[in-house]
């Protein structure tokens, strides 16, 4: 088993500290609070089975999300195209 900092876990999982404390506090990570200089170091008790079981939970950050809002944005260029056509028309329209 290896111990590592919370701030080393959150850079190696990409998580901010705030989450992995609150993964400690819920008893979702193993940790150990050792006293070094006289400060009490909170270290994350890494194993690689609990790692997979915890890495499973983590909601991974999609790509796919980003491709799927290009898409919708340029959808959304083309209708509010169409609307300017529209309303030129029509204020043509109204005013003959």
């Amino acid at each position: 088993m290896k111990k590592i900092t919370i701030k080393e876990y959150a850079v190696k999982h990409k998580l901010s500290i705030f989450n992995v404390m609150k993964m400690v506090k819920s008893n979702k990570l193993k940790s150990q609070t050792i006293k070094e200089d006289e400060k009490e170091v909170l270290y994350i008790l890494y194993d690689e089975e609990s790692e997979k079981e915890i890495s499973s939970q983590i909601v991974k950050h999609s790509s796919s999300v980003d491709v799927n809002i290009k898409d919708e944005i340029q959808t959304l260029k083309e209708e509010v195209k169409l609307l300017k056509e529209e309303l030129n028309e029509l204020k043509k329209r109204v005013l003959k």
